[in-house]
């Protein structure tokens, strides 16, 4: 049994403002660890949008906290 458990939250570029911004970034990772959750991992992907073929640039952020 696992004494973590983990989190990934997926950001589109459009769903941030355009140009992936540090200081959202920052809002969003300030928000998790603030409920006891660690950063583990930034990857960046293209997320598929809901409309058409194709995607946006994008990244999945994957937290970590014990359980």
């Amino acid at each position: 049994m696992s004494n973590y458990e983990y989190k990934v939250v997926e950001l589109r570029e459009g769903l941030i403002g355009g140009k992936m911004s540090g200081d959202k970034l920052e809002k969003i990772l300030n928000e998790h660890a603030g409920k006891g959750w660690q950063l583990k991992a930034i990857t960046s992907v293209e997320v598929k949008g809901r409309i058409g073929p194709g995607g946006v640039d994008g990244i999945l952020i994957t937290f970590e906290r014990a359980r």
